[in-house]
């Protein structure tokens, strides 16, 4: 490894190239980099003949055989940025994702007061409709202990602790009263479809996450048979779901009873999102 910062954004770039496509490379190579020495995008141009400690060299060695392994970026630096914030990553949760805020701009389009976040994970999406309505307070769950500890950290650095509550469930299973929004980006990819998934995400992404082991349908029907219990009058229940699921999904979510269905595009023009509201 080049001992300038320069050298070593160049040999960075050249290793990751081998792996990913080269717009990919050369921001990763940014961002390795870039946390590895604690400098900005733009303090690293300014600083490319400034030399690497021993220490730097060492950290970006160990950064880059990670990514070379496939880990992915967000758990290499530990954190991601979703919807305007940065949340922290780990193994035990699933990298937020810009395709999961069209899930935010579309619960926002309503008001809210209450909000049930199905399967936290993150915590991304709870924490940033509570940051964006400050007027809201809402409940989050998951399974994974682990992926709470997480989301209790992401939501205590935006300082939101006083309005969200996470517990540990399955599903409805320790969720008690009424919510006007009901939210869930929840494992949605069939257990056949696993073994095509990017290296990044099969291999390093909590499978608990991705996939209920089935026809990839399981938890929004586990979420719709709960629904009623949970869901105010005229309140709105919209999840994510994967790019073929959007005529299915939407399918359970009428004769779930809900009104007003509809499925959502991503900015790619895939489905992303189906929503209704309980009549």
């Amino acid at each position: 490894m080049s001992q300038t910062i320069g050298g070593a954004l160049r040999d960075i770039r050249d290793a990751l190239r081998a792996v990913l496509p080269a717009a990919d490379a050369d921001r990763e190579a940014r961002m390795l980099l870039g946390h590895v020495t604690g400098r900005s995008q733009a303090r690293l141009i300014s600083d490319l003949a400034a030399t690497l400690t021993p220490n730097e060299m060492r950290g970006v060695d160990d950064a880059l055989a990670a990514r070379q392994s496939r880990q992915p970026l967000s758990q290499i630096i530990g954190s991601t940025e979703f919807y305007g914030r940065r949340f922290r990553v780990t193994r035990d949760v699933l990298t937020p994702r810009s395709d999961t805020e069209t899930l935010i701009d579309i619960a926002l389009s309503a008001r809210f007061e209450r909000v049930l976040d199905l399967g936290t994970g993150s915590g991304c999406i709870l924490a940033t409709l509570l940051a964006e309505r400050p007027e809201a307070t809402g409940f989050g769950t998951d399974v994974s202990e682990a992926a709470l500890d997480v989301a209790a950290q992401n939501i205590a650095q935006l300082g939101l602790a006083e309005r969200a509550e996470l517990r540990t469930s399955d599903w409805f299973e320790n969720v008690e009263g009424q919510f006007d929004l009901i939210v869930s980006n929840p494992p949605y990819i069939a257990a056949d479809e696993m073994a095509g998934l990017a290296p990044d995400v099969r291999e390093w992404e909590p499978h608990l996450a991705l996939t209920p082991g089935d026809d990839g349908l399981s938890a929004y029907r586990a979420i719709l048979d709960g629904m009623p219990s949970h869901l105010r009058q005229g309140g709105r229940v919209m999840v994510e779901v994967g790019f073929a699921q959007g005529a299915a999904v939407s399918a359970l979510f009428r004769d779930a009873g809900l009104a007003e269905v509809a499925c959502h595009p991503d900015l790619s023009g895939n489905d992303r999102i189906v929503s209704g509201r309980w009549p």
